[in-house]
Order: C-alpha cells, then structure tokens, then sequence
C-alpha cells in the first residue's frame, strides 16, 4: 500500500469496543502527543490530520459473531486510511463472558493481518488496575472480589486472565510475567519468541506500574497488532517518534478549541450501576438536584423521559443529574423481573431519549455515566466525530463532537462506570466549561 506522508495519514489505528473506552484511548494518545481523532462507528468518508484513529463501536455485548464481523469492517476501513499499526482496545476489567468477546475479536482481527502473536494486557496502574502473574487486581483486590463480580452483564468471577481468554479463544493462551517484563523491552520480546515456538498465539502480559506499559509499548513496535486496555497505548507513540514518523507541533491539545460557541447548560446522565458510579450519585444526590428513572417504572409504561424533561427545565438555573444507578440489588431485582436484556435497553433508551430532547432545549454539554449509556447517548445524538482535549480524571477526557466540516456541535465528557473520583461530575462540568 502507497502511503501519504505522516502529516496527512494516521499511523496508528485503534477499534475499542465501546463508546467510553474509546474516548479513554484517545486520551492516552493525546497525553502522549499524538493528534487523534475519534469516530462513532466507522465513517463514510477518508481521515486526515490525525496520528491516530480510534473508532468506537458497540461491540462488548454483542453475540460474539457479530462483535467479530464490526470488528473486521472497521479494521478495512483503517487499512484504508494507511495505519501502520493496529490497536484492539477493551476494557481494562476485561470485560468478556466466556463467550466472548475479546477472544473471538483478536484472533480474527489477527487472521486478517497475519500477526502470528498477540499480546494482551488491560492494566491500567493509575486507575488501580494491574496484571501480576496473569491475574487482575482492582487496587488491591483480585478482579472477581472487586464487585465486577456482580456485573449485569459481563460478570467477571476469575481473576486469571490466562484462563478467562484461553476459554474464549481457539489459538493458545500464555503469559509474559513481571519478571522479563522487568528486565526491559529486550526481554519481552524474547519472551514472546519463546512463546512462538510453543505454539502460543495470545499472551496476556503483566503490569504493575505505567514504566512496564512503556516497556511493553516498546516491544511491541512493528509488530501489526496489539490488544489491550488504554493504559497500554502509552508506550505505543514512543515507537512512532523514535522512528521520525511522529512530528509534533502541539495540535493534540487545542482540541478543544470552539467550546465557547456553545450554549452554557449542563446535564449529568448516569446509567451505569458500577461502585465508582454509585459514589458519585450518592455524592451529587447530597449536595446538588438529582432524579431518577427506575427501569420497572419504565416497563410499567410510564412517562419516565417526560419526568426527567419536567425536572431539568425546572432547574434549568443549575445542572442536574438525571440517573438509573442503582445498588446490586436493585439491579438484580428488575432484572429478574425483566430480564437483563430488556432491563438495560430500557434504560440505555431513555437515557438517550432523555438527552436528545435536552440536546433540542439548548443543553450542549453532557456528562455521561457507562459504557452502554455513552453509546446510546452518541448515537441518539447523531455524534460522528469527537476532538479529544485534556484529560478529566484517568481515563476520561472532555471532548468536543464535531460536524464534518470540524465546527463544534456538543462538548461530551463519557465516563466509563468504574473510572472517576467521587467528585467527578461536578470536574467534568467544569472541563466542559457548563454553568453549574
């Protein structure tokens, strides 16, 4: 393939498989200097004056078929664009049934690059997630006692991810542990030669601390594909600029630039049910307006968006938060009265009915709790595009929805439900610059 020069063709092409870790990668990359852009779905139209691509899909809980063959589409499209390297981007609890998805996704994207290894590593010390021989710890807790256990619909009960993706995958499952990954960038890929020669094709990495990400990055250049959480994407820049492909002119942090065009009303909307989640409700809901929407009321038919419309225009004067969060208990009671599919889509529909009739009142700056929300708040919106500015809390940027001729449409600040500090949608109001 003929390539353009660096300037006008992206290098590194990324495809996460949700809304909220897109938007947490591309942060990654920005902190590491890299102009990126952010795509909801694959776009129509060719990418220029970006380093890196990250398209978001909504591929996490998707029947495994189905998360594959988005999956493919958008990895033609980013050969299209004239990437040299290629990211596979989840999340980094690992979120995945025994089905799938993360398995299923690597083996086919690496089918279609001939990449005879893989590696795969979430951690993400910063935000307390790290891999030590195979196993995930949530701070200091093992990943299937941290409450991802109770997940509504990835639930997480083992925490050695060489067995969670070995169940998953075709191919064989090994490990690059703490030790060669100490020993530097040399190391590992020795390691990984070794592990060729045993047939291996995925290996789930170790990192404890962000300089066992740089140096995983660094063994990982030229190779075609890589899996992980965003916390590995901070080695991946490195490779570029060492290599002259990489030039920087500080373009990555005016992302942002058109924010004062819009309107200064705020809204918060949470639909996530994860602990981190639930700390900031309960902190918002002590200090600040909050409702609602409780996903039996939903199902009973009532007018749960009209409400949540009524109360906003009522404190049209301050932003509110509009939530379905609830404590594991709840959740598992609606589910078991609804089931999971039709308890989440019920909500994910509301939320994004909800934000898109605020969107029509004036309210262009939109702080988004979950995964799965973030995504149904996106598409409600018609988002394509998304300019990444600075980083909120670790792994969440704000960010600016653009038009295809770049003018700013709504300010997005999308939270995975486990990322953020308590105080955390109160921050993001004010890197979005929402009267408050």
């Amino acid at each position: 393939m003929t390539h353009d020069s660096p300037r006008d063709t992206p290098l590194l092409g990324c495809i996460a498989d949700d809304f909220t870790g897109a938007t947490d990668l591309a942060n990654m990359l920005v902190r590491e200097g890299m102009r990126t852009l952010q795509t909801i779905g694959i776009p129509a139209a060719p990418v220029r004056g970006a380093d890196a691509v990250v398209v978001a899909l909504k591929s996490r809980t998707l029947a495994a078929s189905d998360a594959v063959a988005q999956s493919l589409a958008a990895l033609q499209w980013l050969r299209e664009q004239g990437c040299r390297q290629f990211f596979f981007k989840y999340c980094s609890t690992f979120d995945s049934t025994d089905a799938g998805n993360i398995g299923p996704v690597a083996e086919a994207l690496q089918k279609a690059l001939g990449a005879d290894l893989a590696i795969a590593c979430p951690a993400f010390p910063e935000n307390g997630r790290t891999v030590y021989r195979g196993h995930l710890f949530v701070h200091d807790t093992l990943l299937n006692e941290s409450g991802m256990q109770n997940h509504p619909l990835t639930p997480m009960r083992d925490a050695n991810l060489v067995r969670v993706l070995q169940r998953q995958s075709s191919g064989k499952v090994g490990l690059i542990g703490s030790v060669d990954v100490g020993r530097g960038p040399v190391a590992v890929r020795a390691r990984m030669a070794a592990l060729r020669k045993e047939g291996v094709t995925l290996a789930i990495a170790d990192a404890i601390a962000d300089k066992d990400l740089y140096t995983l990055g660094e063994a990982c250049a030229g190779m075609p594909l890589v899996t992980g959480g965003s916390g590995l994407a901070l080695g991946l820049p490195g490779n570029f600029r060492n290599a002259g492909m990489l030039i920087e002119d500080g373009a990555a942090t005016r992302a942002l630039d058109g924010l004062d065009l819009l309107p200064p009303r705020g809204v918060v909307l949470a639909g996530s049910a994860s602990q981190a989640t639930q700390g900031q409700v309960a902190h918002w809901l002590a200090r600040r307006p909050a409702l609602r929407i409780d996903p039996l009321a939903l199902a009973r038919g009532e007018d749960a968006v009209q409400q949540a419309i009524d109360f906003a225009q009522a404190h049209a004067d301050q932003a509110v938060l509009i939530y379905a969060t609830a404590v594991p208990d709840q959740v598992q009671a609606a589910q078991a009265q609804l089931g999971v599919e039709r308890a989440g889509h019920l909500v994910e529909q509301a939320m994004s009915s909800v934000a898109q009739r605020l969107y029509a009142h004036g309210v262009a700056r939109l702080v988004v709790a979950g995964g799965e929300t973030s995504g149904a708040v996106v598409q409600a919106l018609d988002v394509r595009a998304l300019r990444i500015g600075p980083q909120i809390d670790p792994g969440v940027p704000a960010t600016l929805a653009v038009d295809a001729d770049g003018g700013p449409l709504c300010a997005l600040a999308l939270k995975s439900g486990n990322f953020g500090t308590v105080d955390f949608f109160e921050k993001a109001l004010r890197a979005l610059g929402a009267a408050h």
